[in-house]
């Protein structure tokens, strides 16, 4: 089975993200990181995919929103996390 894709919308600096991508890296996923700091067609890509989305990360695992750290964290915690990953 093919993992699934993931996205992940950083700033620079920002703790959450490395807290997320910190997760993602313990679980062996590979993912593709997309800095926002400075704005750009990332962040408005970021906001066509969660417009509600305000703060980074912004974590997609395949067709699934995820939103962002606390929600990663919250996934791994409740196994589903791992599901998601395949």
């Amino acid at each position: 089975m093919t993992p699934p894709k993931i996205d992940i919308y950083t700033k620079f600096g920002c703790g959450y993200c490395f807290r997320a991508k910190q997760l993602l890296d313990r679980k062996g996923a590979e993912y593709n990181e997309h800095d926002v700091t400075l704005g750009g067609p990332k962040k408005d890509e970021m906001l066509s995919r969660a417009p509600d989305a305000r703060t980074v990360p912004q974590i997609f695992i395949g067709d699934t929103y995820v939103g962002g750290s606390d929600e990663l964290t919250a996934l791994d915690l409740s196994g589903k996390l791992d599901e998601l990953l395949g």
